[in-house]
């Protein structure tokens, strides 16, 4: 008669424990934060807060992933037509058709600006505290700089979201864990029952904010690897352009002379 008292009681505690651990899932917080929202403030500034932060990121993310495949397509044509074009007027002109968003064209149209500008004004005192190759120099430093400065939109916020979002989602599960604690010691019922649901439920903030950061790191790092890239292709094309609009030779032709 002990025995089966003994099994019953074992069964039953098993029975609770198992009802207990299959309370920490997170659509049971998000049940109890609906249904209690005054307990759960902070755990709801948290979510939300996450939930911004992953939107931010994912839209950043796809962002720049489209802006760089667009890049990476047109980049090599764009600077080989204006190369190849073999009258300068239609090389330029190239450049005017291109869109708003494609930097290497605007670039030039920046040198070559520069170049017309300085033609014009011969003889006055712009021309004479600047020379040609001085003009272009500084023209092309300032359109490397912008589109650079471009190329870096919403990387910020990514590194932002990566730095920040663990110790956010940290946050909500010591808030969760104390909020437990005290509502467990008014009740008196330490059992793993009234445990195992609450610091479950609170231990779920700090994987969200891992599954919000993680991403946004990667992509970080991802993103600023090909904006490097890119950026010594700016520098090689401004070169470039610097001798032909200070020289009026195009690449390759200093060195047939």
């Amino acid at each position: 008669m002990l025995q089966e008292t003994t099994a019953a009681a074992a069964a039953q505690t098993g029975g609770s424990n198992a009802a207990a651990l299959s309370q920490m899932g997170f659509g049971n917080l998000l049940q109890e934060m609906v249904s209690n929202p005054g307990h759960f403030a902070v755990s709801w500034a948290v979510l939300l807060t996450l939930t911004l932060m992953s939107v931010l990121s994912i839209y950043w993310i796809v962002t720049n992933f489209i802006k760089n495949v667009r890049l990476k397509g047109t980049s090599d044509r764009v600077i080989s037509t204006f190369w190849e074009t073999p009258n300068a007027q239609d090389a330029i002109r190239f450049m005017e058709e291109q869109p708003r968003s494609e930097p290497f064209s605007k670039i030039a149209l920046d040198a070559a600006q520069a170049a017309a500008h300085h033609q014009r004004h011969e003889g006055s005192r712009l021309v004479e505290s600047l020379n040609r190759s001085e003009f272009v120099d500084r023209a092309l430093r300032q359109g490397v700089t912008r589109e650079s400065s471009r190329l870096e939109a919403g990387l910020t916020v990514l590194a932002t979201v990566g730095s920040t979002a663990p110790f956010v989602g940290l946050l909500g599960t010591v808030w969760g864990i104390y909020g437990a604690l005290i509502r467990i010691g008014a009740s008196g019922n330490a059992s793993i029952d009234a445990v195992a649901g609450p610091v479950g439920e609170a231990l779920i903030m700090t994987a969200l904010g891992l599954f919000v950061a993680i991403p946004a790191v990667l992509a970080y790092n991802f993103f600023t690897r090909l904006n490097r890239v890119t950026n010594n292709k700016f520098d090689t094309f401004a070169h470039d352009l610097h001798d032909f609009f200070a020289t009026g030779s195009r690449v390759g032709e200093i060195l047939k002379r």
